[in-house]
């Protein structure tokens, strides 16, 4: 397993060390694009991480341009986050890479075996809770 998450967190690691980031900055990217505007309790929930751990790669991606952060409307205590277009962009380039090699591997083990494998990931996220 370690080596098959190894594989595919490769590439995405080299293009984030160009960019002095880590998977923490990439991973920040992911949810919220997949949530935008969400809040940062929310982020904190689904990351399952502690503000501390979030606050300094957060304030990166924001000073850099790849997160906007703007008050709520109705209650202006509550942040809310969205990719950028530079976010987004860079986003999609990661994820992308591995999608890709996700479809790679699939088309080499076949449909039945990627079954097998989206029901034992599903049984697994199901036991996480956020």
């Amino acid at each position: 397993m370690h080596f098959g998450f190894r594989a595919m967190v490769d590439k995405p690691d080299q293009r984030l060390a160009e960019l002095s980031f880590s998977r923490i900055h990439h991973r920040i990217m992911y949810f919220i694009g997949r949530n935008q505007n969400c809040s940062v309790s929310e982020l904190l929930k689904i990351l399952g991480v502690t503000k501390q751990y979030l606050n300094r790669p957060l304030k990166t991606l924001i000073s850099k341009g790849y997160i906007d952060q703007q008050a709520d409307e109705k209650d202006r205590r509550i942040k809310r986050l969205a990719l950028t277009g530079l976010g987004d962009k860079l986003e999609v380039e990661l994820t992308g890479t591995q999608r890709r090699r996700f479809a790679e591997i699939f088309d080499q083990v076949g449909t039945e075996a990627e079954l097998h494998w989206r029901e034992v990931m599903d049984k697994l996220a199901g036991k996480i809770r956020f």
